[in-house]
């Protein structure tokens, strides 16, 4: 009989050869993208990411609320009904990095995510679609973030 840490021995044993074989599925690896994920614009983000020049779509949208009491946990939704959509982002301009969320989307996947974000000030957030051609799609909205019941 085997104990159970023999089972889990045997387990992360087993784990590191199909890790290290490249036995893993491919979607069970991070897409993380150091250079995208540190930049402090828009821009630069799209940039890091391989994308073109920025630009506002009605195709395009971002919901959040208008006034934030909590900066902590601001809740945003980043969708488009769009086909072609190769990656899905959310960022907030004012944070000390812009990009708070980066989806891949493929085409069994509705590009329709919800996250929430830190911000420590009042900030432009942006719902921006990165099409599999490199054009980039956004929409923009403002939330006020209060601190102490005054408008920050």
């Amino acid at each position: 009989m085997q104990t159970r840490r023999q089972a889990l021995k045997h387990g992360l044993a087993v784990a590191g050869l199909l890790a290290g074989t490249g036995l893993f599925p491919k979607y069970a690896l991070a897409d993380y993208n150091i250079a995208a994920f540190s930049a402090k614009s828009l821009n630069d983000v799209l940039k890091a990411l391989g994308g073109s020049a920025p630009t506002e779509s009605k195709d395009v949208t971002i919901t959040g609320p208008d006034i934030a009491e909590n900066g902590a946990v601001v809740p945003l939704t980043a969708s488009t009904a769009l086909a072609g959509v190769k990656h899905m982002l959310v960022l907030v301009e004012k944070n000390p990095a812009a990009m708070v969320a980066m989806y891949n989307v493929t085409p069994d996947i509705e590009p329709n995510f919800t996250t929430r974000a830190k911000m420590g000030q009042s900030s432009d957030v942006y719902a921006v679609a990165i099409m599999n051609d490199g054009k980039a799609l956004y929409a923009k909205k403002e939330v006020k973030v209060t601190l102490g019941g005054c408008g920050g």
